[in-house]
């Protein structure tokens, strides 16, 4: 039973991180049926930025209290990748607005390269160590461990996501994004400019990637030019799971997707009798995608954006 506890509580930190992500990626599609591939990419980098930050600030200031540098590195990282994602949608996306589908994707996949090119020549291509910055005493929870890191993760990230929701339903902006969601050019007639509406959404996006990168770089104390690419596909995963273009549906995927990666590579030695080790995690939610896009290609909540249609 301790085993069980643990397992659900690292998928519930993985799944935080992955419901993060997948909010990038399931605002852009509900707005511009568009899969931003290059999402993963700005996560690396804010995480990169991180901890640039935290080296400056060990070198320079080294009296700083920790939490308060990590503070500081995200509220660095966080801006930087919102000029970033902004510049991506500017130059790489909005010229190709009304082109095939098949032309966005192929520059998204481009981007992604581009930008892990880019960061292996900044910070190059070696592993970078990100620094422990919280005590690393764990607390006991029905005979389970939960280390303060994967506390403030699940903290952190369930205030982000909770904030995004109350933005997008609670405010003008949220019902602006719904209605370019609806159509674009009815929305336009009621004043509001397409434009800005889906360079802010990129922006959010971009937010939410900036502060999972820096908690996935915390959490595993690494860095690494390639760090947002895996992790992108499984947050994709985690969007279409849940039903993408549905906010909701990407938060209850993304959790769901963690337990699901946490509980098979914590039980797949066992029930495979050694042939697969923990190692063989990823597989389970590149099955999970297979599964889903075969017998529930909608995701789990997607029925609920057809009703409202």
């Amino acid at each position: 039973m301790d085993t069980l506890i643990q397992q659900i509580i690292n998928g519930l930190v993985l799944g935080s991180v992955y419901a993060l992500v997948a909010l990038g990626y399931t605002m852009v599609y509900g707005i511009l049926q568009l899969i931003n591939f290059a999402h993963g990419e700005v996560l690396m980098i804010g995480a990169m930025i991180a901890l640039t930050i935290l080296q400056i600030m060990a070198l320079y200031f080294p009296g700083i209290p920790l939490v308060i540098q990590l503070l500081i590195a995200t509220l660095v990282a966080i801006p930087a990748c919102m000029l970033l994602s902004a510049a991506i949608e500017r130059i790489a996306y909005r010229p190709l607005r009304n082109s095939p589908r098949l032309a966005p994707l192929i520059t998204a996949i481009g981007l992604s390269i581009v930008l892990q090119t880019l960061a292996m020549m900044i910070w190059s291509p070696n592993p970078r160590v990100f620094p422990d910055l919280l005590s690393t005493t764990p607390f006991e929870i029905a005979g389970a461990l939960l280390a303060p890191k994967q506390l403030l993760i699940l903290v952190v990230a369930g205030l982000a996501m909770l904030g995004l929701l109350l933005l997008v339903h609670r405010t003008r902006l949220g019902r602006a994004m719904r209605a370019v969601s609806e159509n674009p050019k009815i929305a336009s007639l009621m004043g509001v400019n397409p434009d800005q509406i889906i360079t802010a959404t990129f922006i959010l996006g971009a937010a939410l990637a900036a502060i999972a990168g820096v908690l996935v770089a915390m959490n595993y104390n690494i860095v690494h030019f390639t760090m947002g690419f895996l992790l992108g596909l499984k947050a994709f995963t985690a969007a279409v799971l849940g039903g993408i273009g549905n906010l909701a549906g990407a938060v209850a995927g993304g959790l769901l997707l963690g337990i699901i990666e946490s509980l098979g590579a914590g039980y797949v030695g066992d029930l495979t009798g050694g042939f697969l080790g923990s190692h063989y995690q990823d597989i389970f939610a590149f099955a999970v995608l297979i599964l889903v896009l075969v017998f529930r290609p909608s995701g789990l909540l997607g029925e609920r954006i057809a009703d409202r249609a």
